[in-house]
C-alpha cells in the first residue's frame, strides 16, 4: 500500500453536469452549514460566471467562481473580476485546496487581462485572503446574516 494522499486538480466547469456538482458543495457549505438562504445563494451571476471544481479522486470537493465587474473599483482603472462563492467540503477543509482554487481563479483573471479583483471575506477567511496579497477595503458589513469586508487585490 501506497502512502501517498490523492492529488487534487482544480479544473474549469466545462459543462451543466460540472456546474450542478459545483452548486451542490456550495448548497451543502453556504445552504446546510451557514443557513445562508438559498435566494440569496444563488443568482443570475451563476449562468455567466467561470467556474472551477477542485477534484479529489475524480470526486468534487470544492468549488469556486469568478464574475466581471462592470465597471471597477473606486480610484482603480481598467477591468476587473469578483471572486466569491469559494467553498471546501468540510473533510477537505485546511489541506490547500482554497489555496488551490484561489490560484486558479487569479490565474483565469490574468488570463482575461483583468487589472485587479474584489471579494467579500467572511471575516473567519480574512486572514487567509490577507496571506494570498488581498488588502481589506472598508468596513465590516453583513452579507446573509455573516459579518463580511471587502478585500481587493491589484493583478
Amino acid at each position: 500500500m501506497s502512502n501517498t494522499a490523492t492529488p487534487v486538480v482544480v479544473v474549469p466547469v466545462q459543462n451543466e453536469g460540472e456546474l450542478f456538482q459545483a452548486l451542490a458543495i456550495r448548497e451543502v457549505v453556504f445552504i446546510e452549514e451557514q443557513s445562508v438562504p438559498e435566494v440569496l445563494e444563488r443568482d443570475a451571476e451563476d449562468a455567466n460566471a467561470f467556474h472551477v471544481l477542485a477534484l479529489k479522486g475524480g470526486h468534487a470537493i470544492g468549488t469556486g467562481r469568478l464574475v466581471m465587474l462592470s465597471e471597477p473599483p473606486p480610484g482603480e482603472s481598467g477591468a476587473w473580476g469578483r471572486i466569491g462563492r469559494m467553498a471546501v467540503l468540510s473533510s477537505d477543509r485546511k489541506s490547500g485546496i482554497g489555496a488551490k482554487l484561489l490560484t486558479a481563479l487569479e490565474a483565469e483573471a490574468r488570463k482575461r487581462g483583468l487589472k485587479g479583483i474584489k471579494l467579500h471575506a467572511q471575516l473567519s477567511a480574512m486572514e487567509f485572503y490577507k496571506l494570498h496579497g488581498y488588502e481589506a477595503d472598508g468596513a465590516v458589513f453583513e452579507e446573509a446574516g455573516m459579518p463580511h469586508l471587502e478585500m481587493k487585490k491589484s493583478l
